[in-house]
């Protein structure tokens, strides 16, 4: 393959890994379901952070794959770490119906016997399905920021603005408290993760949490946060490798849905 092609090939996969808004997306203003929402999977709290589609019209909600985790705060890497099965119900905070664990990449990884050991550490992504009742009651669009407006695959740089809305059970349901802005720390592992420093740290119940860039594209998700060599700055997961896995190791046929609200870019 000429090195040309083999460009061509790359745009073109990064490319299907986003969908257009779908007709079946309910009004954001009346939408049941949406990025942020909390999530619960065996007691655990995490926040959902977009919505996505499949093969066959189905349509998933992510979280982080740790959110599942049977072990201990500090069994992270995705490798060793063990998780509830795929087809574990996961409540959903506005859903009628619990949603099912589809894709967790820690049982994908293990699966596979994934030996990069960036991607056992920052691979940290799940979708869970949701009901067809609840699919219907869903909009992929983020709680005040709008967006996104498409998948971030080239990381940040240093300084570069990021968005985040968390949804920790701990805020107490002061949405004021969710809307979050920062700045990267740059791209590392590989580029697989994205340390970020957040005016308001992400706290536990914000993990898996949405992240996106200052012109509203899907950056990643919320995975960790550090105590060393970064204190208190966040381990955001890259969303376009972590999809981009998913879909080699399934026939899920995993897009990202752009919102159906315009996205607000902040002033910095």
């Amino acid at each position: 393959m000429t090195r040309r092609a083999a460009v061509t090939v790359a745009v073109l996969g990064a490319l299907a890994l986003i969908a257009e808004p779908a007709s079946a997306f309910a009004p954001a203003g009346g939408a049941a379901v949406r990025p942020g929402a909390q999530t619960f999977t065996g007691g655990g709290q995490c926040t959902a952070n977009f919505v996505f589609t499949g093969a066959g019209g189905s349509v998933y909600i992510g979280q982080a794959a740790h959110c599942s985790g049977t072990g201990g705060q500090t069994q992270t890497d995705g490798c060793t770490s063990k998780s509830l099965p795929l087809g574990t119900l996961v409540r959903i905070k506005g859903a009628r119906k619990p949603g099912r664990l589809a894709y967790n990449s820690w049982i994908s990884m293990q699966a596979r016997g994934e030996r990069d050991p960036h991607a056992c550490a920052f691979n940290d992504f799940a979708l869970v399905k949701l009901d067809p009742e609840d699919a219907a009651r869903t909009n992929p669009s983020v709680p005040f920021f709008g967006g996104p407006t498409g998948l971030n695959t080239a990381g940040t740089g240093f300084g570069g603005t990021v968005l985040s809305y968390g949804n920790s059970s701990l805020r107490q349901g002061i949405a004021l408290l969710s809307p979050k802005l920062g700045l990267s720390l740059g791209t590392r592992g590989g580029g697989w993760t994205h340390p970020v420093y957040t005016i308001t740290p992400g706290i536990p119940g914000d993990s898996g949490s949405a992240f996106m860039d200052r012109s509203g594209r899907a950056l990643g998700v919320l995975s960790t946060l550090a105590l060393a060599p970064l204190v208190l700055s966040n381990g955001v997961g890259d969303l376009s490798r972590a999809l981009a896995y998913a879909n080699g190791t399934t026939k899920l046929g995993v897009k990202l849905a752009r919102g159906t609200t315009p996205f607000r870019r902040p002033l910095f």
